[in-house]
């Protein structure tokens, strides 16, 4: 993994740079001084995992995740204060480390990410039994390509519809279509994306799947048409 330190202290970046030297998974990129440096770097580089500071002078830690959009690298949050953690993990990040960081903690933080990024959006297997691995909260759950209904666009966050649950995952619906099979699903308006195999009928712009409506937008209302071969 392409990592980034980030922290103002001279002492904390050294000793993360030491504890990464002795972690073979990891790749330091670069460290930086201040969250306006981590932009550049993240905008020039593929960075994985973030090793980021919160109390920083101009932009914070926080503030810096949240500027940072739906593509966003895995963070682990490394601060002097423990009262941070809260807001730390309603950020979806992978960990929140308190200062001093110690070898063992940070080992323990690095094999979080390790396993949330090898697994991520992992598809698996045949066509008939692929499989995805999603991020559900604090959760790694695998779901069956199969069994996805529907997923639908909500504010930083997107929603999969499977069988009779729903889980959200913190992403563009772009991000999500990008990596899920072409010839399973299709982008039915800019807010869904359906399983076509799931279509139960269609009238207008409306399709039905399971005795949900879903909107059919006439920009992809065609090329729907085609691909589920209308006798």
């Amino acid at each position: 993994m392409n990592c980034l330190i980030v922290d103002d202290n001279a002492i904390a970046r050294s000793t993360l740079k030491h504890l990464i030297k002795i972690e073979d998974a990891l790749n330091l990129i670069a460290e930086c001084e201040s969250a306006a440096e981590a932009y550049k770097n993240i905008a020039n580089n593929k960075i994985d995992l973030l090793l980021l500071d919160i109390e920083m002078p101009g932009i914070s830690g926080i503030e810096l995740v949240k500027g940072l959009g739906e593509t966003k690298p895995l963070i682990i949050f490394i601060s002097s204060r423990k009262d941070y953690a809260a807001d730390a993990f309603d950020l979806n990040v992978v960990d929140f480390i308190a200062k001093p960081v110690t070898p063992d903690r940070f080992l323990k933080a690095i094999i979080k990410a390790k396993e949330i990024f090898k697994n991520s959006n992992l598809f698996v297997g045949s066509k008939k039994d692929e499989f995805i691995f999603i991020r559900d909260s604090n959760v790694i759950r695998r779901l069956k390509l199969a069994d996805i209904d529907y997923l639908e666009a909500r504010g930083d966050y997107v929603k999969l519809y499977v069988d009779d649950k729903i889980y959200s995952i913190h992403s563009s619906l772009k991000s999500v279509e990008d990596k899920l099979p072409q010839d399973v699903f299709s982008r039915v308006h800019r807010s869904f994306i359906i399983n076509v195999g799931k279509i139960d009928t269609i009238e207008g712009g409306t399709l039905i799947i399971k005795k949900s409506f879903v909107p059919v937008s006439d920009a992809y209302k065609s090329a729907l048409n085609k691909r589920m071969q209308i006798l």
